[in-house]
């Protein structure tokens, strides 16, 4: 019995088939390359990258000792303290230390949050009408459960005192979950931007890399 040859419509299908299979093995292959190679880009981004509507500058390591010693009066990692002070005024480069909002001082705080939200004039987004006197007084600032802190010993908590601006800082950090570990919800409490929380985070870690 003679075999049945096929038709030669069906030959010239079958060798496109086959010549059509390596470049398909080809092109699948260049695709889940190029897949792996998008989905690992992040495996090659470094700390040190910054986002990039942050200027890099240069770290001042003479604070190191402040942020130290304020930092360990709390319980809160230093560095964190040190990115705060990084986003807030640029290491107190910012001229004047005084945002168009009412923020004051080398941590950039509300007049109501340095000296109490209980003030009777404390309200909305927290300028207050508190005289200078009664912003840098302890007693007051005790009386109305503020977070200013006297950091230096001279008597006054001062927001435009560094020293004093640290202590106060890692107060409040500390009391709103950084020392039980919750940096993000610390950080989110001082200014509730999920940007600004990922700004603080991305030079904490840079200065956890470099410096411990």
């Amino acid at each position: 019995m003679k075999k049945k040859k096929l038709p030669m419509k069906w030959k010239r299908k079958i060798g496109c088939l086959i010549l059509l299979v390596p470049g398909a093995i080809v092109l699948a292959t260049l695709g889940i390359l190029v897949f792996m190679l998008a989905n690992s880009a992040s495996v090659f981004t470094t700390l040190k990258e910054a986002p990039s509507h942050l200027i890099e500058m240069e770290f001042p390591e003479e604070n190191i000792p402040l942020y130290k010693d304020a930092a360990e009066a709390y319980g809160i990692p230093w560095t964190l303290l040190a990115a705060h002070h990084r986003i807030e005024t640029r290491f107190s480069t910012m001229d004047p230390l005084l945002s168009p909002v009412g923020a004051e001082g080398h941590l950039q705080f509300m007049p109501c949050t340095f000296v109490g939200w209980r003030h009777p004039t404390c309200s909305g987004k927290g300028q207050g009408e508190i005289s200078e006197e009664d912003k840098t007084n302890l007693e007051v600032i005790a009386y109305y459960g503020g977070y200013g802190v006297d950091g230096n010993g001279d008597g006054i908590a001062d927001p435009y005192n560094l020293t004093d601006a640290l202590y106060s800082a890692a107060n409040y950090l500390s009391l709103n979950g950084a020392a039980d570990g919750d940096l993000e919800r610390a950080i989110f409490q001082y200014n509730h931007s999920e940007e600004y929380v990922a700004d603080v985070l991305h030079y904490y870690h840079l200065y956890e890399e470099d410096y411990n």
